[in-house]
């Protein structure tokens, strides 16, 4: 059968490719769900089975966005604890979060899918590590939403094993045994990890944290991904408490400790990484180790800056995170584009820490290698897979920044007139084609009441 064609012409494009190759007018044409062909000026004449031709004019062509670090359930508990360090703002939230239900789940994926969807994001990644006993099931609920929405999606399947009474944070309903979350991790890659290469859906496994997981439960977890050929992910350094931590149960810094239990690795990539000396940076270069770089969470949380310059300059893969929605309100990705440029320029690097391609290449392609998955999605190139958004900056908000780059990074958000996800229409118009945005904002509003009241109640 002949491939089906979209044509998209008349635009800025920025590939995000090894070269940073871009065009002031442009083309790209995608053939079923790959990239046929990108190049200036308008597309080759004489193509078959066009299904669509849309003319961009007065927008820029970019990858779509990859998010890498997300926890969907704090959708339904936004706008707590918003004068918090991290700690403080785990200990008052984790009484909440221990009570979330399936139903309270899928809601909270649908709500935080819909919003990084809307604004860009073509593959989403949702850290789950709070299973509280007889909630239902979780994980099908989490999956089952992103795969409503239409994007490119990987489930780290998160445990925790260190309850209160073993001096972890979360309270002992809320975590698993050692063996119960190591054979619930093996199950969902059993029932769910695709390894095709336009896989839609893939399993990462991610025990939560040092502070809530046992060493054990690192080791083991390691293990089981390397077992089953799967990615690693935790939350690593992101605060100067944390590190306290694990000096003081396993006498060595965060780098080290996660080194000894089989943390560091090509696939492996650990959330926030705030606080890294010259030899922690070095350790990540060295092995291959990547971070998800989340401004917004560490700013709301006063955990402090990421050395992102200098991890790039050392050859670390770096990609952009949202982070929970408790810690990141407005839980969309294109704030981090800015704010991952402005918040490393309060840093030691001042005004040459980020510009504004660097800013665009860690919320793609950096994104895309830090989820393993670069060969296939993070830039525009003949061959990939088509993941693509396009941007409207013809409007007030963009009309004086010539760059259309700059406008992008530096501007306010920017609407989307298309977001393609392996071919398939996403976003038209600034608005979701999958799902009813107001059906799931009423869902949202209705699951965050009834978590609140049962909270309440104890």
């Amino acid at each position: 059968m002949a491939a089906s064609r979209i044509v998209i012409e008349n635009c800025a494009i920025a590939t995000v490719d090894a070269n940073d190759t871009e065009y002031t007018s442009g083309h790209v044409v995608v053939a079923d769900n790959l990239i046929e062909s990108v190049g200036a000026g308008p597309a080759p004449t004489g193509l078959e089975n066009v299904v669509r031709r849309v003319d961009a004019t007065g927008h820029l062509l970019t990858p779509g966005l990859v998010n890498t670090h997300h926890h969907f359930y704090q959708w339904i508990t936004r706008g707590l604890a918003t004068d918090h360090n991290l700690f403080d703002w785990l200990v008052a939230l984790y009484p909440t979060w221990a009570r979330i239900d399936e139903p309270m789940v899928r809601a909270a994926a649908q709500g935080s899918l819909a919003m990084m969807a809307r604004g860009g994001v073509t593959t989403a990644m949702d850290h789950h590590y709070v299973y509280p006993r007889g909630a239902g099931d979780l994980t099908g609920a989490i999956i089952g939403a992103a795969s409503e929405t239409g994007v490119r999606f990987t489930l780290a399947r998160g445990s925790m094993d260190r309850g209160a009474s073993d001096g972890g944070l979360p309270p002992d309903f809320a975590v698993e045994s050692l063996e119960d979350a190591l054979a619930a991790t093996e199950a969902t890659i059993d029932t769910y990890h695709d390894t095709a290469s336009d896989a839609m859906t893939q399993i990462a496994v991610a025990p939560c944290s040092p502070f809530s997981v046992s060493t054990e439960l690192m080791r083991q977890g390691a293990e089981l991904a390397r077992r089953k050929g799967v990615r690693l992910h935790t939350h690593g350094s992101e605060t100067v408490e944390e590190e306290q931590f694990c000096k003081e149960l396993f006498g060595m810094g965060p780098t080290d400790y996660f080194e000894s239990t089989g943390w560091l690795g090509p696939d492996v990539w650990m959330a926030h990484c705030v606080h890294m000396n010259d030899s922690d940076i070095a350790a990540f270069a060295r092995t291959g180790t990547g971070v998800a770089h989340c401004p917004s969470s560490n700013a709301r949380l006063a955990a402090g800056i990421a050395r992102v310059p200098d991890m790039l300059k050392a050859g670390v893969p770096v990609g952009l995170g949202v982070d929970g929605t408790a810690s990141n309100e407005s839980g969309e990705l294109h704030t981090e584009l800015r704010n991952a440029l402005l918040v490393n320029r309060l840093g030691a690097h001042r005004e040459s820490a980020l510009n504004a391609r660097q800013a665009l290449r860690l919320g793609t392609y950096g994104g895309a290698q830090v989820l393993g998955r670069a060969e296939r999605i993070g830039s525009i190139e003949t061959g990939k897979l088509a993941d693509l958004v396009l941007w409207k900056l013809d409007t007030l908000a963009h009309s004086s920044i010539a760059d259309p780059v700059v406008a992008l990074v530096f501007g306010a958000a920017a609407p989307v007139t298309l977001s393609l996800v392996n071919g398939g229409t996403v976003v038209e118009d600034n608005h979701l084609t999958t799902v009813d945005e107001d059906a799931v904002a009423r869902s949202t509003r209705t699951e965050a009441r009834r978590l609140a009241r049962i909270a309440a109640a104890g």
